[in-house]
């Protein structure tokens, strides 16, 4: 089944062809960062990953890898416990920033940051993925956001 979004605007996002090692250490969680793998390995474990760690997850495949929020909402279909068809894609689209209810564009969450304010000890990320440091980062953070909001600001202005 092929998903639409629901903003008709976001048709034509430039998202890019994936790349499939990209992708793959975002599935296993060895992107390098400790918040998305404890996360990706969370949920690869036990079908579950908290709502706060599911935003991380999904904006860094969506903003960071600039990937299309179809091929996160499937894979959370296939891993998740409690997949609902009505919220996972709603859900994607919202973090993606281009569902009808969605953050703005211009919200990417910071893997670092985000781990700095909800796990500042470390427990989450040390139960999880305490070998996260051993993975080169797949991306730079700061490179990526560049090139996300860019994308963005080209959709929006109309190509």
């Amino acid at each position: 089944m092929h998903l639409h979004g629901l903003n008709a605007q976001f048709d034509d996002f430039p998202w890019k062809e994936p790349d499939h090692e990209q992708l793959q250490a975002w599935q296993m969680g060895t992107t390098g960062y400790g918040l998305v793998d404890a996360g990706m390995r969370e949920l690869w474990h036990t079908g579950y990953m908290h709502n706060r760690v599911r935003m991380v997850t999904a904006s860094f495949l969506t903003k960071n890898l600039l990937t299309d929020w179809r091929i996160g909402e499937a894979w959370f279909w296939d891993t998740l416990v409690d997949a609902d068809e009505a919220s996972n894609p709603f859900n994607w689209q919202w973090v993606a920033g281009c569902g009808a209810d969605a953050a703005p564009y211009f919200r990417i969450f910071n893997p670092a940051t985000q781990q700095k304010k909800f796990d500042p000890d470390g427990h989450y990320v040390n139960l999880w993925a305490s070998d996260s440091v051993m993975y080169p980062e797949i991306v730079d953070l700061r490179a990526t956001r560049a090139r996300a909001l860019a994308a963005y600001d080209q959709v929006r202005n109309g190509g």
